[in-house]
């Protein structure tokens, strides 16, 4: 299975696959966004982007929502016509693809007044509880504490109960973005973490999308590959 991770993109996506930069998105059997498509979540920019997800050159496409896509709060669910061409939107909930089970979960801890905010602790950790003991490839916005989750500053905004949580459930690959400074790569105990993020802090274009090879019958990475 060819996956390939973005995250972040804040209505800057049509980059990915324009001409002139020679389509770095490429193609493949899984594209997974881990949130933030849009700058506000406005209707417009939701529609913009599912347009053009949906018409990406893959036969899978996974996303969920992220801290700006407000409109994500207001509907659960997307028009049957991306649905029809292989979108699927992951909100506290998994999809089984060849064998390979995704889970995606919006939710982060309190960053000022942004959407899917919860408190750290108890109400964070019941979202992450939700998540099943098998998965394979987990999808959350915010990253796991310690895990590529580093400020300029040094400081770490990780959310401590997930990471307890990946821990336990052990799946594969955690992809996340939220935190564009930390986009990269770093495996750990069993688990590879992958910040997308696409966008760097200034919004503008630095960092490539994440491609790998999985192996659905071994459920496990064989390989990353640039194109």
């Amino acid at each position: 299975m060819k996956l390939t991770f973005i995250s972040d993109t804040h209505g800057k996506h049509e980059y990915l696959t324009s001409k002139g930069m020679g389509n770095i998105l490429g193609s493949g059997d899984v594209l997974v966004h881990a949130g933030d498509i849009s700058n506000v979540g406005k209707s417009h920019e939701i529609k913009k982007f599912l347009d053009w997800f949906s018409n990406t050159d893959f036969t899978h496409k996974i996303f969920i929502a992220g801290n700006h896509d407000f409109g994500f709060e207001l509907v659960s669910d997307i028009d049957p016509e991306y649905k029809e061409k292989g979108v699927h939107y992951l909100f506290d909930s998994e999809v089984i693809i060849d064998g390979v089970k995704f889970y995606g979960s919006p939710w982060q801890p309190e960053f000022y007044d942004w959407a899917f905010n919860l408190p750290r602790g108890e109400k964070l950790a019941e979202k992450w509880a939700m998540i099943p003991g098998n998965t394979d490839i987990l999808i959350t916005h915010g990253p796991a504490f310690g895990m590529l989750d580093w400020l300029p500053s040094g400081s770490q905004v990780g959310c401590q109960d997930l990471f307890y949580r990946v821990m336990e459930v052990q799946p594969k690959i955690h992809v996340c973005g939220h935190i564009h400074c930390a986009y990269g790569q770093k495996y750990f105990n069993n688990v590879e973490f992958l910040n997308a993020a696409i966008l760097n802090e200034k919004y503008t274009h630095e960092n490539n999308p994440i491609k790998l090879e999985f192996d659905v019958n071994e459920k496990k990475i064989v390989e990353y590959y640039e194109k």
